[in-house]
């Protein structure tokens, strides 16, 4: 029951991540939004998700975790009704960023009442694993479930089946969850501020260079205050007492590789979501259900790997199958990269969506593991923020990054053609992290236990 409340909420979260994706052709032309206003309804949630999920992280920690969860839970009920009924550009961009803020709360509180509800040992590999599956599948489903709710009834009511999921999951944690206790001592004010205002100018200014490219002064300048801030931030938690990301969760090489990897794991994917959606509805001119039954193969697949992570985790450990994983990505990103308006979907995108579907199931529940190694009891929060805040700046990352690398391009399919590749470069320098880092960090626990 504590691990359903779980995943369920979490699962609420990832999905509407991706379910946006398939809706918004009909969104620009229901509501009559600009290009750059279309370009914020997704931009606002990822630009306040990323911004603070370093203060809801450690919120949960300081105030309790069950409480800071069904707070969560509730804003982003409210915002996603307020989503539903959006009217204009400026309440469905403001309603955007208060689901944000719920997501911020919601997404790291699910991972550390893993680490605080299951002890270390087989109960947590599988729960840690089924976590990692709920993200990928999220992911996934949400641009089939946004698809087929885009087609047969509204782009709304994407939105609109949060509210009664919110509400039950409230119940639930209110009536299941334990009540867990809190830590004595002060909240790091100046670690909150400049964490939460760093990264916001940084994923700002990542957003900014999608639309206006990296040369862009706003985007230069926004970068630039944000590496400052968090530079400023660094400094504050290492002298802070109580840092609201204690600097000892980087001393273990594991969790450190693990947050890298996970980032441009991230934004590949994301990314190629994005792009993938596009190719469907824009060159095969499929219509958004159609787009989403396309990512078929690789959610069935990828649901059909998870399954087995447990037990593949517990006889081989989980860098190795981080790594096997990301190299099944990486080969599927390279083969979709060969695909052209004159490919058939069996020929050219079947293969590459299985091979991608079942990397992700065999990567993400271990490389999730991987990030929260290690880590103290009082950190639980630190570390499922440090997981959360890498998947949504590698997200944000990715497709600023792909939509720039492809910005030069002339067409649809010329602009699908470039981002491929690139995705492909972010896989392999994930997978390299893994090798150099992970791989290596975990050898060395398995002979020290020995």
């Amino acid at each position: 029951m504590l691990l359903g409340l779980v995943l369920v909420s979490y699962f609420m979260i990832v999905l509407d991540n991706s379910i946006i994706f398939t809706g918004l052709p009909q969104i620009e032309a229901t509501m009559g939004l600009t290009a750059t206003g279309l370009a914020w309804v997704q931009n606002a949630y990822t630009l306040v998700f990323g911004g603070l999920l370093l203060l809801g992280a450690r919120a949960g920690d300081l105030l309790g975790r069950r409480r800071v969860f069904i707070a969560g839970l509730a804003v982003f009920g409210l915002a996603s009704f307020l989503i539903g009924t959006a009217q204009n550009e400026t309440w469905i961009i403001a309603a955007r960023a208060l689901q944000g803020i719920g997501a911020t709360i919601v997404a790291p509180s699910s991972l550390s009442l893993i680490t605080a509800l299951f002890p270390a040992g087989p109960e947590r590999t599988r729960a840690v694993a089924a976590y990692g599956t709920t993200a990928g599948l999220g992911a996934s489903l949400g641009l089939l479930v946004g698809g087929a709710l885009a087609s047969w009834v509204s782009w709304r009511a994407g939105f609109f089946i949060n509210v009664p999921i919110a509400i039950r999951m409230i119940a639930g944690a209110a009536r299941y969850l334990p009540a867990f206790g809190t830590q004595r001592g002060r909240f790091d004010l100046p670690g909150a501020i400049t964490s939460t205002l760093g990264t916001g100018a940084l994923v700002y200014g990542i957003i900014n260079a999608a639309d206006h490219g990296w040369t862009d002064p706003p985007t230069i300048i926004t970068l630039v205050i944000g590496v400052v801030v968090l530079a400023i931030f660094v400094l504050n938690e290492w002298r802070a007492e109580q840092p609201i990301m204690p600097l000892r969760q980087f001393a273990s090489r594991e969790r450190s590789g693990a947050a890298i990897a996970r980032l441009l794991f991230a934004g590949t994917m994301i990314a190629f979501f994005f792009f993938t959606t596009q190719f469907f509805q824009g060159v095969y001119h499929w219509t958004p259900l159609q787009a989403g039954l396309g990512f078929l193969p690789m959610t069935l697949i990828q649901f059909a790997s998870s399954l087995l992570v447990s037990r593949l985790t517990r006889q081989f450990g989980s860098a190795p199958l981080v790594a096997t994983g990301l190299a099944l990505v990486l080969a599927g990103m390279i083969w979709i990269a060969q695909i052209t308006a004159n490919t058939s979907f069996l020929a050219g995108a079947v293969g590459p969506l299985v091979l991608i579907g079942l990397g992700q199931g065999i990567a993400f529940g271990p490389l999730t593991a991987a990030g929260i190694v290690g880590a103290r009891a009082e950190d639980a929060g630190a570390a499922s923020g440090l997981v959360n805040t890498a998947h949504q700046l590698g997200s944000t990352l990715g497709v600023a990054i792909l939509t720039s690398v492809a910005a030069t391009a002339t067409s649809l399919e010329s602009r699908i053609a470039h981002a491929y590749p690139g995705g492909a470069a972010m896989v392999g320098v994930a997978l390299v992290a893994a090798l150099a880092l992970v791989l290596p960090a975990e050898i060395a626990h398995r002979r020290q236990a020995i």
